[in-house]
């Protein structure tokens, strides 16, 4: 089964896009380094931009650096500028890292960071600097994942060091959210895994009250453990997409552009294995079942009967989600995570749109509806490079029961008068984003129960009788 060839709009322009730019993703992983601070390497605005997004999400303070473009400095290059952030940087947080994402202005004039980098630390030999980490980030060549996916890959590259291969093993698990990854940690430790997870903003972004401010919050992959990403026995990587992004119509070999767990696997000799997104059951048995041959033990108990219940919660919910149709939008590997659930619980995605622009989720999802053997009345619309306005508008003729994404969709949900379930990145207007569950058998129920309710709740706000029971 295939579904049907992207449609081409009659314009160029790009209307509230379905995505966000390059060095926002590359900040969150900075943000889930040890002791790192990041410096955008162009204009105020960008930086600013990041940090509003961020903190109006996580609702944690951001602190992020710029080296504050002027005319100037876009006319006779940012070295100036970028040697007075540093300092600053330096002198104000006496951070271990400095983590520096160009933007598309620093990036079009042709500003060459590696050699900025050097120049600095040449001039400053006598001194101990901090570990300077640079992505390559402007967003005319991707989104904020493939941001997110080029900095923890540059990461790796700075920090892996080689070694006798040990026990434990890289955890890359792309953009999930803190309350993700501290179950993550949490499912590693029941495993009896020593793991790496590659970036930590589980505690850097998601803080308890402080009495006093502090600059550097805690948290962060430890540097440590960076070093030892090159000596692990095994690397797992959520996703399928990662950063492949627009270059994906340049670039004829892709095997060619690597993530931190090919490079690890290219350069340590690190078997890495790369898998969906552990959203719904199938995919975290997939998950859970690697994880007991890496470590040699069996699910644990507490996991099992998480499962148990999840499957219970399946059959006495199927009801109410069967043939509702869904339209899912968002980051590409995560709404292929999301298709996945999706089909696994009866419901029919009627499209599936990210801002991503790689040639690779119309595969994917194709790969996905062919293996559920789910009945269509019509094939389901997948759409890469997308933006809101077009979703807008494609959704007048879908006769959506819900909408499945983050919080850019209200505004189309609201005009259809239909629910629209809050996930991902980012949610600027409902509180709590930072400790939503997504993943594994846990994360997988949540979902369903809000989904469930949700759909509940509209039949029952649409009812001429004030029922009180289903």
């Amino acid at each position: 089964m295939h579904t049907s060839d992207t449609i081409k709009p009659n314009f160029t322009a790009v209307r509230n896009a379905c995505k966000l730019c390059a060095p926002l993703g590359a900040s969150l992983v900075f943000k889930g380094i040890e002791g790192c601070v990041p410096l955008i390497h162009g204009s105020q605005g960008c930086a600013t931009y990041i940090r509003r997004y961020m903190i109006s999400h996580y609702k944690e303070p951001v602190d992020i650096a710029s080296s504050n473009f002027s005319e100037e400095s876009t006319i006779y290059g940012g070295a100036k500028n970028f040697i007075t952030g540093i300092d600053n940087i330096i002198k104000q947080y006496h951070p271990k890292v400095i983590g520096i994402a160009s933007t598309c202005l620093s990036e079009t004039i042709g500003e060459d960071v590696p050699a900025l980098i050097q120049q600095y630390e040449k001039a400053h030999q006598d001194e101990e600097l901090p570990i300077f980490m640079y992505a390559s980030t402007p967003s005319y060549q991707g989104s904020h994942m493939d941001g997110f996916h080029e900095t923890v890959l540059a990461s790796v590259k700075v920090m892996a060091e080689s070694g006798a291969t040990g026990s434990h093993i890289n955890i890359f698990s792309g953009f999930i959210s803190p309350a993700d990854i501290r179950y993550l940690k949490e499912i590693m430790h029941d495993f009896k895994l020593d793991a790496i997870i590659l970036p930590d903003f589980s505690d850097s972004l998601d803080n308890p009250h402080w009495k006093d401010y502090k600059l550097l919050p805690e948290g962060g992959t430890p540097l440590i453990d960076m070093k030892r990403t090159g000596s692990a026995k095994a690397s797992i990587e959520f996703g399928t997409v990662f950063n492949k992004g627009s270059l994906s119509g340049r670039i004829k070999n892709l095997k060619n552009i690597h993530t931190a767990g090919t490079w690890l696997e290219d350069k340590k000799s690190v078997p890495n294995t790369q898998m969906q997104l552990p959203i719904g059951m199938g995919a975290t048995d997939k998950f859970f079942q690697l994880l007991s041959e890496l470590g040699g033990e069996k699910m644990p108990l507490c996991h099992e009967r998480e499962r148990g219940r999840l499957i219970d919660s399946y059959v006495d919910g199927h009801k109410y989600v069967f043939g509702k149709r869904a339209i899912v939008y968002g980051e590409e590997d995560f709404v292929i995570a999301m298709v996945s659930f999706l089909l696994e619980i009866g419901m029919v995605p009627v499209l599936v749109a990210s801002g991503g622009e790689s040639s690779l989720l119309k595969k994917e999802i194709n790969k996905l509806i062919e293996a559920s053997n789910a009945p269509f009345d019509k094939e389901p619309l997948v759409m890469n490079a997308m933006d809101f306005e077009t979703i807008n508008e494609l959704s007048d003729e879908l006769q959506a029961d819900i909408l499945i994404g983050n919080s850019k969709g209200y505004y189309i949900a609201r005009r259809l008068q239909i629910p629209l379930v809050r996930v991902g990145f980012p949610i600027h207007d409902r509180f709590g984003a930072q400790r939503l569950l997504h993943i594994g058998y846990r994360g997988t129920q949540a979902l369903f129960d809000t989904i469930t309710n949700a759909l509940i709740a509209y039949k029952q706000e649409q009812s001429k009788v004030g029922y009180k029971y289903i």
